[in-house]
């Protein structure tokens, strides 16, 4: 699956990039999915040590869902690139084209 540019190399490695950055990020979705489900748990069993263990997992998740932040600011930034890139290469073909046109 190409963007558009005609360079595939290019952009099998932006899918790749964006692909992997997706896939962390379902990861440590995953991981808060499991880790509300245990705060939660702890909570509703009013016990003092769970309730004491939830401190440490709520900050787990805190971390988590900073993780999670930082990876779709990346993947912002590396689909502006991509589409930079993209856009500039539309760009060269068009000005070549214009220029290797023979005079009318």
């Amino acid at each position: 699956m190409e963007m558009g540019n005609g360079n595939g190399e290019l952009d099998g490695k932006v899918l790749q990039t964006f692909e992997k950055s997706f896939v962390q990020v379902q990861d440590i979705l995953d991981q808060n999915r499991v880790l509300i489900n245990e705060i939660n748990q702890n909570h509703e069993s009013r016990i003092a040590d769970n309730l004491g263990r939830n401190v440490g997992l709520i900050r787990e998740l805190n971390n988590n869902i900073r993780k999670v932040v930082h990876l779709y600011s990346l993947l912002s930034s590396n689909f502006s690139k991509s589409m930079e890139v993209n856009s500039d290469s539309r760009l060269d073909a068009k000005a070549l084209h214009k220029r290797t046109r023979p005079p009318a």
